[in-house]
């Protein structure tokens, strides 16, 4: 009628050997430390709130809420849009 537990735990073990291939390198130990870490990031000359490269937006939207006398390149003038 069907494998018992030792076909379940057989069938576990190679699902999860597949699932590590799949994912390969990257994330975790010191290999990506530098990657995780270093991330340019700017910080609002007012409050000195820091936020990535990556986020313009988010920092758009932090002079506006936040900083509404001010203006954009007065806030993080080292952003480059």
């Amino acid at each position: 009628m069907g494998g018992g537990n030792g076909e379940k735990s057989k069938r576990a073990r190679e699902d999860a050997m597949k699932k590590a291939a799949a994912q390969g390198v990257g994330g975790g130990g010191s290999s990506g430390k530098d990657k995780r870490t270093v991330i340019p990031s700017h910080a609002c000359t007012i409050c000195k709130q820091s936020f990535p490269q990556t986020q313009i937006k988010g920092a758009q939207q932090h002079v506006e809420s936040k900083h509404a006398k001010s203006d954009f390149a007065t806030c993080f003038p080292a952003f480059t849009a």
